[in-house]
């Protein structure tokens, strides 16, 4: 287990040395949280299709000497990730008939995915896309001028998402020239980012990103994923601090996790944490019924009781739609 003191040294380092020191044995991150593997249904046969990381950022955050902590269920292999479920898929919600040769996705009218990389900072273990084939479909180099030229072409694109894996894990070289592509691009209005490290590696968020991505004339989004209060420490807050007064939109989705947030007074805590520090809550999903996760799936009519128990006790705008996602609809299916 880390000293405080080396925790220090930790966090005193750029993002990239944290994102490789992260957690990638289940042994290491035991010892750290004061937790013994024999006390835990782990297992390392699910880790070797989907391997375990975890940085420390994140893990500080997780309650030590806890086995039932939610932020722990969210990364830590256990047995239950080799078990079949019915309904579930390597493509749960229709990516890969989306997906064009030029590495853009077109699900929704008016605005298309760009899978920058297959890289994460955390291996989130309900990820609905662990699955993936990175290799064929994300934007590597090559495929880049051909994704822009798509994007010049069409002019009913007026919003362009930025997904991966993660997408604020490209240097901010690569990034830059992206930005500024798409910057060239008359017809696109906004550029939305979906990004896990502002809640996970909080360090990502430094002065060279937010002026790349303040000098954008387009709108930015960032849509941070965040599934429970206990993930917003002082470092998470400072971060997202720093991206709403540079002028960027944020918003938060969830995704409703058995044994993480399946819990009315938790939903109602997250929204109001998230609000007080400038982050919308917007969406919380259904689980996308992705190979590996079956054993967080959350029924769709204890969802929508636990919609309605937030709705009796908060102000419409803490309350985020309840969605889900459906191969070949034009549209998340908002639940009502």
């Amino acid at each position: 287990m880390p000293e405080p003191q080396s925790e220090i040294q930790h966090f005193a380092k750029n993002w990239q040395q944290q994102l490789a020191d992260a957690f990638n044995n289940i042994e290491d991150l035991c010892r750290y949280l004061h937790l013994s593997p024999d006390d835990l249904p782990v297992s390392v046969a699910a880790t070797e299709n989907f391997p375990l990381r975890v940085p420390l950022s994140f893990a500080s955050c997780i309650e030590k000497g806890n086995p039932h902590d939610p932020l722990l269920r969210q990364v830590l292999p256990v047995d239950e990730e080799l078990f079949a479920y019915p309904g579930f898929s390597n493509d749960p919600v229709g990516d890969l008939a989306s997906a064009t040769q030029s590495g853009v996705l077109h699900k929704y009218h008016g605005r298309v995915l760009l899978i920058n990389t297959g890289s994460c900072a955390i291996n989130c273990r309900y990820c609905f896309r662990r699955n993936f084939p990175y290799s064929e479909l994300q934007l590597s180099k090559q495929k880049e001028e051909a994704a822009i030229q798509t994007l010049q072409d069409d002019a009913s694109i007026s919003e362009v998402i930025l997904s991966g894996g993660d997408p604020l894990l490209l240097s901010d070289s690569r990034l830059t020239k992206l930005i500024l592509q798409l910057d060239s691009i008359k017809h696109l209005k906004r550029i939305r980012i979906h990004s896990r490290l502002p809640i996970v590696l909080p360090a990502r968020i430094t002065k060279e990103l937010i002026c790349t991505l303040s000098r954008s004339p387009k709108q930015i989004i960032i849509i941070v994923h965040c599934n429970h209060a206990n993930e917003l420490n002082e470092r998470v807050i400072a971060a997202c601090n720093s991206l709403k007064n540079s002028g960027i939109t944020l918003f938060n989705q969830s995704v409703l996790l058995k044994g993480v947030n399946d819990n009315a007074e938790v939903l109602g805590d997250l929204s109001e944490q998230l609000f007080c520090h400038g982050i919308i809550p917007y969406y919380l999903h259904l689980l996308d019924k992705a190979t590996g996760t079956g054993h967080f799936e959350v029924s769709e009519a204890k969802a929508l009781t636990l919609i309605r128990q937030i709705q009796a006790t908060l102000p419409g705008y803490l309350v985020p739609k309840l969605v889900k996602e459906q191969a070949g609809a034009g549209s998340k299916q908002t639940i009502l």
